[in-house]
């Protein structure tokens, strides 16, 4: 196999979120993705397996197990896959449904991709779950911003999300990864998605991984496409909307990425950013 090295959601190496790809992994098999994605160590690598109707079957592995879906490792297999076979629109089949992307270069030359999510959803946090979210972050429920109310959210992958009612909280990100995985592999959440609105279509977000072996990620695509999908569910957006989600910062790896949410309700997520090769 060869594995290449992006980072997406930045047009700088040091920030974003790295990933790595792998753009034929034509016979390749469950063992030797997760050993390879182990070996790379970023939070996620993708396999690509090319058809002969020209669709892309996807799978995405951490260094601890197989998940669903992942936004930053997609939007970075697009621009890896552009800059080999140029600009357009691709398909792809993941474990969690349909996904298109479709890349361009900006006027400077950078590569951008925008993918369009499965169709997402939402539900209630049980009660007892969040008591022991916040319990485990060190959150208190006066921490918490009313106006955005606690709800797992899905868009490929299931992610609760919890929004701080100041920049302060979120900054402050302490927990044990212990209880936080073992709570998140019985609820089958992919990330948690903690999230401040600094105003009405600009957010910060820190996203706690446990499952995927790290403490944070720097850029999680797929729970800016849930957040998206949660906002125009609860109608706490004005839709058609685009957001910009920063993420990264706090960790030293600032990340940029631009969320599109339809008014159609039930409608896919468009989310977008750069990518550069590391």
């Amino acid at each position: 196999m060869e594995i290449l090295r992006y980072v997406a959601f930045s047009t700088d190496p040091a920030g974003g979120n790295p990933a790595g790809i792998v753009l034929d992994a034509t016979g390749v098999d469950d063992a030797a993705m997760l050993a390879a994605a182990a070996e790379v160590g970023y939070s996620e690598t993708a396999f690509v397996v090319p058809s002969q109707d020209g669709t892309l079957d996807v799978r995405y592995f951490s260094p601890l197990a197989e998940v669903p879906f992942c936004g930053h490792a997609t939007i970075a297999t697009a621009v890896a896959h552009a800059e080999r076979h140029g600009t357009g629109r691709l398909e792809l089949r993941t474990k969690a449904g349909p996904v298109t992307v479709t890349t361009d270069r900006t006027a400077d030359g950078t590569l951008v991709a925008t993918l369009v999510s499965v169709a997402p959803r939402s539900v209630p946090v049980a009660e007892a779950d969040l008591a022991e979210l916040l319990a485990i972050l060190g959150w208190a429920a006066e921490d918490l911003d009313p106006a955005l109310p606690p709800r797992v959210a899905f868009a490929g992958a299931w992610h609760p999300v919890l929004a701080a009612a100041d920049r302060e909280r979120l900054a402050e990100l302490r927990y044990d990864m212990g209880p936080l995985a073992a709570l998140m592999d019985r609820r089958g959440w992919t990330t948690v998605d903690l999230v401040w609105r600094e105003s009405p279509t600009v957010f910060h977000a820190r996203n706690p991984f446990p499952p995927g072996g790290v403490v944070e990620d720097p850029a999680t695509g797929a729970a800016a496409a849930a957040l998206g999908g949660y906002l125009r569910e609860l109608g706490l957006v004005a839709t058609p909307a685009t957001l910009t989600v920063h993420q990264g910062a706090d960790m030293g790896r600032p990340s940029t990425i631009t969320v599109t949410v339809p008014a159609e309700p039930g409608t896919g997520i468009g989310v977008a950013g750069a990518a550069v090769a590391l």
